[in-house]
């Protein structure tokens, strides 16, 4: 049986006043390498595969027989090689990228010949929110939302080339449950209207290149302030200011930090590891773009 592979790259979401409906792609993979095989065999490689389930309760593998049983159609055992570079529990769309994999790889094996926006659709659905898949799906930024209908809905936009961003990935995790878990129920209407002033202006900087409107438009009242408590230094990182620098979010959960600066101005991602370095954390700055596309999927000619 053929081979097939599907790449796909890691999500930082929010980006500041975003609350699950702003994500962006970088350029940072999961690669999955699968067939149709019997027994069911996994294999995994690449950073934190201790921590990937190499059995049947395996994220991917459990996606792909959610999406079958959905469809009430038998899914085949495959033999998944797994090659892994997005860090775990670090608010970079690790479990995003699984479940995004895991629907690919059904829609080939079930031959749902679903489109991307279809797959999109899929994900979000098990996801419970649209902005980390829709990165994961389209690539670049993202502005994601779920319809009145339960149809996930996206539209992708270029990061200017005069921008960038960077990824400073501190030494310790932070489950996405946790972090979720110290969110209030409810916002007071100003917070509500803070924010959805904040997330405009950001998508019509991002969309048209304004620098003008940084860093206001990264500022947020509906999950940093909540957070702070969780990463050490969050607050102060917030609250820089530098040449070149136009502002910092938490990157998804956390406890990453995405970095939007001026291009040629890579030297402000420093001062976000300067600061957790005073806190008693390590970190390290990812090498990553924007990823340009969403999932690739290829199959491989023998």
């Amino acid at each position: 049986m053929s081979w097939f592979s599907v790449r796909v790259p890691a999500s930082s979401a929010n980006l500041g006043p975003g609350f699950d409906t702003l994500g962006l792609a970088l350029s940072v993979y999961l690669t999955c390498r699968f067939r149709r095989s019997a027994p069911l065999a996994i294999r995994v490689s690449g950073r934190h595969a201790e921590r990937i389930s190499t059995g049947p309760d395996n994220l991917i593998w459990q996606t792909a027989l959610a999406v079958a049983e959905s469809h009430r159609l038998p899914m085949p055992t495959v033999e998944l090689e797994i090659r892994n570079d997005i860090p775990l529990g670090r608010g970079m769309g690790s479990s995003a990228a699984a479940l995004t994999a895991g629907v690919v790889m059904a829609d080939q094996l079930l031959g749902l010949s679903w489109k991307p926006l279809r797959v999109l659709d899929e994900a979000a659905r098990l996801e419970g929110h649209p902005d980390n898949v829709a990165a994961c799906t389209l690539g670049s930024i993202v502005v994601s939302a779920i319809d009145s209908g339960g149809v996930a809905r996206a539209v992708r936009i270029d990061l200017p080339q005069k921008f960038s961003v960077g990824i400073v990935v501190p030494d310790f995790d932070l489950p996405t449950p946790h972090s979720r878990s110290v969110l209030p129920d409810c916002y007071s209407a100003a917070d509500a209207v803070f924010n959805v002033q904040r997330a405009a202006l950001l998508v019509a900087a991002l969309a048209t290149g304004s620098t003008t409107a940084f860093p206001a438009a990264l500022e947020d009242r509906f999950h940093q302030p909540y957070r702070t408590a969780l990463v050490p230094g969050l607050e102060e990182i917030l609250k820089l200011r530098a040449p070149g620098l136009l502002g910092c979010a938490l990157s998804g959960a956390g406890p990453s930090i995405v970095v939007f600066f001026e291009r040629g101005y890579e030297s402000v991602c420093d001062l976000v590891r300067q600061i957790f370095r005073l806190r008693g954390h390590r970190s390290e700055l990812l090498v990553a773009n924007i990823a340009d596309h969403g999932y690739e999927l290829s199959e491989e000619v023998a």
